[in-house]
C-alpha cells in the first residue's frame, strides 16, 4: 500500500454523485486503502475545523479542539454504527460490512469537507471582532447545514444499492432516516460531554468543563445573549433622574448611613 495514495481524492463524495462514485465504494477491489483513505480524510478534515474552533481562546484550546472534533466524529461512527448494521442485516441487506463502512465513511467525510469549506469565514469573523455566542451559534449552524448533505449521500448510497444493484432493502432506507435522529442525540451528547470547543475567552484554559446544564439550555441561553448584549438599559440614553424610592429602600439606605456613621465613631 503506497503512503501517497492513502490521502487519495479518488473516493471523495460530492453533491453530485454518479453512479461510477457509488460502484467505487461499493467495490471489492482495494477495500483497505478506500476505508483508510475515507478515514484518513475525515480525522484531517475534523482536526483542521477544531483548531480553527479553539483559536478564539488559544493556542492550546485551538490544538485540543482539533482533537475534540476528531475523536467525537469517531465516537459518533463507532457508537452509533453497529445498531444500524445489525437492523438492516435483520431487514434483508445483502451489502457487507466493508460495503456499509465506505457509505457511511463517504458521508462522514463529506459533512467534514463541507465545513472545512466554511473556516474562511469563520476566520473572518473572529478576525472582525465577533463575540463569543455569536460564534457559537454559527458553528451550530454549520454543523447543522454540513450534516444535512453528509447525509443525503449516504441516502443516495442507499438507494443506488437498492434500486440499481438490488442488494439493499426499500425500508432500510427509511430505517437510515430514523437512525439519523439518533446520529443527531448521540453527537449532541458527545459534544456536551466533550465540551469546551470554542472557548471563552474571559476564562482561563479548561480541558473539560464541569456545570449543570444541557445542549439546548446554553443554545437558547447563547441567543439571548446575542439578542440582549447590544441592547441599552432603560435610562441609559436618558438624563439621570432620581425615582421615588418605596419604604423598603429607604430603611435599607438608612440603616446603611447609621451604621457608616457609627463606625466611624469608634
Amino acid at each position: 500500500m503506497k503512503t501517497k495514495g492513502l490521502f487519495s481524492f479518488e473516493f471523495f463524495p460530492s453533491l453530485q454523485n454518479t453512479d461510477g462514485f457509488f460502484d467505487k465504494i461499493t467495490g471489492d477491489a482495494h477495500i483497505g486503502r478506500r476505508i483508510v483513505s475515507q478515514y484518513l480524510l475525515l480525522t484531517l478534515f475534523t482536526f483542521v475545523y477544531g483548531v480553527v474552533m479553539g483559536s478564539y481562546h488559544s493556542v492550546t484550546q485551538a490544538l485540543v479542539s482539533g482533537a475534540k472534533v476528531a475523536v467525537l466524529f469517531s465516537l459518533v461512527i463507532l457508537i452509533c454504527f453497529p445498531a444500524f448494521f445489525i437492523i438492516q442485516y435483520i431487514l434483508g441487506s445483502r451489502l457487507r460490512l466493508h460495503q456499509i463502512i465506505s457509505i457511511i465513511l463517504s458521508g462522514f467525510v463529506l459533512t467534514a469537507a463541507i465545513m472545512v469549506s466554511f473556516v474562511p469565514i469563520i476566520i473572518f469573523f473572529l478576525l472582525t471582532g465577533s463575540n463569543y455566542y455569536f460564534l457559537q451559534l454559527l458553528h451550530i449552524a454549520v454543523f447543522l447545514l454540513s450534516g444535512f448533505f453528509g447525509m443525503r449521500t449516504i441516502i443516495d448510497a442507499l438507494k443506488y444499492s437498492c434500486e440499481k444493484k438490488s442488494v439493499y432493502p426499500q425500508i432500510g432506507v427509511a430505517v437510515f432516516r430514523f437512525w439519523v435522529v439518533i446520529i443527531a442525540f448521540v453527537g449532541i451528547q458527545l459534544a456536551w460531554n466533550l465540551r469546551p470547543f470554542l472557548g471563552d475567552r474571559g476564562k482561563p484554559f479548561e480541558l473539560f468543563r464541569d456545570y449543570e446544564g444541557n445542549f439546548y439550555t446554553a443554545l437558547i441561553y447563547s441567543v439571548k445573549q446575542l439578542i440582549y448584549e447590544h441592547e441599552p438599559a432603560w435610562g441609559d440614553d436618558q438624563e439621570t433622574t432620581s425615582e421615588p424610592q418605596t419604604p423598603q429602600q429607604e430603611n435599607i439606605d438608612t440603616d446603611s448611613l447609621i451604621k457608616s456613621l457609627y463606625d466611624e465613631g469608634q
